[in-house]
């Protein structure tokens, strides 16, 4: 019987992507440390409120406005701060960090969608929206334990898994020269704009796990992305001969650049 349970995602590409599930030990470990970075953050956000209601009931006669009108509105301002800290933490992080927090990265997991595709704005705000449901009488560690796909309620209702990060996809993408010269070529020739984060992130996304692909696989999925970014750039013709994966590195390229 295996440690980890598998998930086997299959791509619109028609591959077969093989992820193992994180399971509760790791993103117990990823959320403990998630909340003693997030309880930093509250603290601070409690020391400046106390700090500026001090301040400004010191001032109350200069203001005209009672002291418990002062005391009401500073503690709503405060905990509206609270709250989108609370929120904000794991919903922005899990976007920029493409499906990671603090937590998550130092437990070596990450939360992506249900095909596979990494985790965007709308599901992690979800999955963050939802957390205190899972949290409250260990709603979401019951859902993890007993379920196959080990998700919580956040992860059910966002169409999220958390999985293991693939060591083979960890590094950073090394674009060769070559790659990024024709990527600069490209800032001329199209409207790199024309490609969404999404597209972005399936591009990432093939590039990191492309050495850990069979070689039918991996010239299969480059084939076909390669045709669907050449067609929706309108790139009729390339700057030079290439091969799709040097296609793939040079828009990889282009766009961080852009952007």
């Amino acid at each position: 019987m295996p440690l980890f349970n598998t998930v086997t995602i299959r791509t619109p590409e028609s591959v077969e992507l093989e992820f193992v599930l994180a399971g509760v030990g790791s993103r117990a470990v990823a959320l403990i440390l998630d909340y003693l970075c997030l309880g930093a953050g509250l603290l601070g956000l409690a020391m400046v409120y106390s700090f500026l209601l001090v301040r400004l009931l010191a001032i109350e006669t200069v203001l005209s406005v009672p002291s418990a009108t002062l005391q009401l509105w500073l503690t709503a301002i405060a905990a509206i701060l609270a709250f989108a800290l609370y929120i904000g933490y794991f919903a922005l992080f899990e976007t920029w960090w493409y499906g990671q927090t603090p937590g998550k990265r130092y437990a070596k997991i990450r939360v992506i969608r249900d095909d596979g595709q990494p985790e965007r704005l709308p599901q992690a705000t979800l999955r963050s929206l939802l957390r205190p449901i899972d949290d409250i009488f260990f709603v979401g560690f019951f859902c993890i334990l007993l379920g196959k796909a080990e998700k919580r309620v956040g992860d059910w209702l966002a169409g999220t898994l958390v999985v293991q990060t693939d060591p083979a996809t960890s590094s950073e993408i090394q674009v060769p020269e070559r790659s990024q010269a024709i990527g600069q070529d490209l800032l001329g020739l199209v409207d790199i704009t024309r490609l969404s984060p999404d597209d972005f992130a399936t591009v990432r996304e093939f590039l990191q796990r492309r050495q850990a692909m069979s070689a039918k696989a991996k010239t299969l999925v480059s084939e076909q992305l390669a045709r669907r970014f050449k067609d929706q750039l309108a790139l009729e013709t390339l700057p030079t001969e290439m091969t799709t994966g040097t296609f793939l590195e040079a828009l990889y390229y282009a766009y961080q650049q852009k952007t």
